[in-house]
């Protein structure tokens, strides 16, 4: 199973350099991993990352057998992957935000506020970014947080619909 890490969202100088914004926690992360895989659709290619770098909030990266502005505007939009188990243990109460993303979230009242589209991190703290009629930021800390259930698709809040 492949996890999306990120995406490609441009070239990068005219050398065969990519541009991508990671989906990871910290910026750096996806250059631990000297393979990536890209694909659209579920169609996966490897690929061997040969350099990259932190540029701002994105990753700039030269990937083997990319060598020029036209090969790497080819790859602009592709998602950028690792297999799932070449990622590190989680210990009991952490999650991967990839895990996140799509689960219902719904208040203790049972009402339901939409579902994890997205994760942000605002200085100390992570957020759930939740999407159904109306965008909501909900804290992913306690007490907000009351439970998350990954295999049952849920993830239980202590917070008012209104909000």
């Amino acid at each position: 199973m492949m996890i999306v890490m990120g995406r490609v969202a441009a070239p990068f100088g005219v050398k065969g350099w990519i541009k991508i914004q990671p989906f990871t926690r910290t910026v750096d992360a996806l250059l631990e991993y000297r393979a990536w895989w890209l694909g659209r659709d579920g169609r996966w290619d490897n690929s061997r990352v040969e350099d990259g770098a932190v540029h701002g909030r994105s990753l700039i990266a030269k990937l083997h057998g990319c060598d020029d502005r036209d090969a790497a505007t080819r790859l602009k939009g592709m998602d950028v992957a690792v297999p799932r188990s070449a990622l590190p243990p989680k210990a009991d109460g952490e999650y991967y935000w990839t895990d996140l993303i799509g689960l219902e979230v719904v208040n203790r009242e049972g009402v339901s506020l939409g579902r994890v589209t997205g994760l942000m991190e605002t200085g100390g703290s992570h957020v759930l970014v939740v999407r159904a009629e109306r965008e909501r930021l909900i804290p992913f800390a306690e007490p907000v947080i009351e439970s998350v259930d990954v295999g049952g698709g849920r993830v239980i809040v202590d917070w008012r619909a209104d909000l």
